[in-house]
């Protein structure tokens, strides 16, 4: 049965804080494997602004009373981050990471979209502002690197 109430949003904020880990680890990884200097320009920009995200989304974790983080999905996470790794290392190219990144990204940024749109509903200003925040930070983020997987597919197109 799917939890209800706080459980609920803990849960849920809790999930947030996995997905958005995974997002900055990727951008932590791929700014050292990358071939393209405007990709880990790209990375290099915006890990700073992640870690931010990352540390309000643990924060906000905390004030729910989820201290742990839940150690079953922490392990969960940290075996996909495994995973990850090894899909990466096929990946052997920028293009295809920054359209990983992509997705990603899109991800997190639909997850902000709701918090920004539910927090004031359920009297949570802070998830709220977190979402706001996240929601438009992660647009621009989206739109870089949209546009750099663009012109990276017009030159592996073009030889």
């Amino acid at each position: 049965m799917m939890e209800r109430g706080r459980d609920f949003l803990r849960a849920q904020v809790s999930n947030s804080v996995m997905q958005h880990r995974t997002l900055l680890e990727n951008l932590e990884d791929h700014e050292r494997q990358a071939d393209d200097p405007r990709y880990r320009e790209l990375c290099s920009r915006y890990i700073p602004r992640m870690r931010e995200h990352q540390r309000m989304l643990d924060e906000y974790r905390t004030s729910l009373g989820d201290e742990s983080g839940g150690g079953v999905k922490e392990a969960v996470g940290a075996l996909l981050g495994k995973a990850r790794d090894a899909v990466d290392a096929m990946r052997e190219n920028d293009f295809l990471r920054v359209v990983g990144d992509v997705v990603t990204i899109r991800q997190a940024q639909d997850t902000f979209a709701t918090f920004a749109a539910v927090g004031d509903q359920l009297g949570e200003p802070r998830l709220a502002e977190i979402g706001r925040m996240g929601e438009t930070e992660h647009d621009e983020m989206q739109r870089d690197f949209n546009r750099l997987a663009q012109q990276l597919f017009v030159e592996l197109a073009r030889g």
